[in-house]
């Protein structure tokens, strides 16, 4: 597994009197196959440096500086198509987390969005209103627009927060993408969060970051993993 960090924009850091902190985003990479295709699965994660920080809702997602290939090329292998569930296909699928399936079958090679927790049905990410019927999250692109985000439906359970399992001390996973292996144009996106430090009734606070697939010097790694996998050959 390969691993970028992504600093989070300066201009939105928090106040210090706050406990509260977004830190960056984290970029993990593993190569994986399915149905005869390679992909490469790429899991993005917000980091904060609060033992409480909880993630509240995830929007404003654009490409960078972006071309046509920034917001498609992304496989599915989820059951929003009930006439053939479970195919892995670049034109259909979902973003929506509880459309999975199998964790083992679906779900390593399946793109989605969440607000925490895991891709299951009890998964309480929706899609912002901002998506529009138009525009819709059931799509296996994303919309060419800055305005999509996606949040937690039911903050009370605690879905966002660092440390509330699958989640880890630090890190609240906020969407997965899946890529052909070899699919190296530059996709770089900025995303911005709403979260809080746990405190019932404490304020949300927002910070903006960026992130890019393949993570820098992912590609150059995955190069010289397959390298080492013709030589062992």
């Amino acid at each position: 597994m390969k691993i970028g960090l992504m600093a989070a924009a300066a201009g939105l850091a928090v106040s210090s009197m706050a406990s509260a902190a977004f830190v960056q985003f984290v970029v993990t990479s593993a190569a994986v196959s399915n149905s005869g295709q390679n992909l490469v699965r790429y899991e993005v994660f917000a980091r904060f440096n609060g033992p409480t920080d909880t993630l509240l809702n995830a929007f404003n997602f654009n490409a960078v500086g972006g071309t046509a290939a920034s917001f498609g090329g992304f496989w599915h292998k989820d059951n929003f198509d009930s006439s053939n569930p479970g195919q892995l296909s670049q034109t259909v699928g979902t973003w929506a987390p509880q459309a999975t399936g199998s964790a083992t079958a679906n779900r390593p090679f399946d793109s989605f969005l969440m607000i925490g927790g895991n891709a299951v049905l009890a998964n309480s990410t929706n899609a912002d209103p901002s998506w529009g019927a138009a525009l819709s999250w059931n799509r296996a692109d994303l919309p060419d627009v800055g305005t999509i985000g996606w949040f937690n439906s039911n903050p009370p359970n605690l879905q966002g927060r660092v440390g509330t399992a699958p989640n880890t001390a630090t890190d609240v996973k906020v969407g997965q993408f899946m890529l052909s292996a070899g699919d190296n144009a530059p996709r770089t996106y900025t995303l911005t969060l709403g979260y809080n430090d746990g405190v019932p009734g404490s304020a949300v606070q927002f910070g903006t970051g960026t992130f890019s697939l393949p993570a820098p010097g992912a590609v150059a790694l995955l190069g010289l993993a397959g390298l080492a996998g013709r030589r062992r050959r």
